[in-house]
């Protein structure tokens, strides 16, 4: 469910986003609450609501009071760009200074994905 190498409500935060991304949520419907999550997961319900609080604060879900927390107006694209800025960065830089390093050209590396994904 969880590993050990990052802190759980980050991981948490983390599931939320992937399933706004897939449409499990869907903009302005309500996701589950601190209880919810963390009767499901089996955390401490502190922990579930940092992961909540983290999605707050960075806009991807917002508080109506009294009834529970929402999925933000734009929240699928806002992930989606920070996800593609994510691989960008984590995975495409590298790959192509490795590319550069093993002196293959850009068309070069198209053709090595474009054959992988034959597979």
């Amino acid at each position: 469910m969880f590993d050990d190498s990052r802190p759980i409500f980050q991981q948490l935060a983390e599931r939320i986003e992937a399933d706004i991304l897939r449409g499990v949520y869907a903009e302005d419907e309500q996701v589950p609450s601190t209880n919810e999550l963390a009767g499901f997961m089996r955390i401490n319900p502190a922990t579930a609501g940092k992961a909540l609080n983290l999605l707050v604060d960075r806009g991807v879900i917002f508080k109506r009071r009294g009834i529970g927390m929402f999925v933000s107006p734009g929240a699928r694209a806002l992930i989606a760009t920070e996800r593609q800025e994510g691989f960008r960065e984590h995975f495409v830089a590298p790959l192509l200074a490795e590319a550069d390093t093993l002196g293959l050209t850009t068309q070069d590396v198209i053709r090595l994905i474009e054959k992988e994904s034959e597979k």
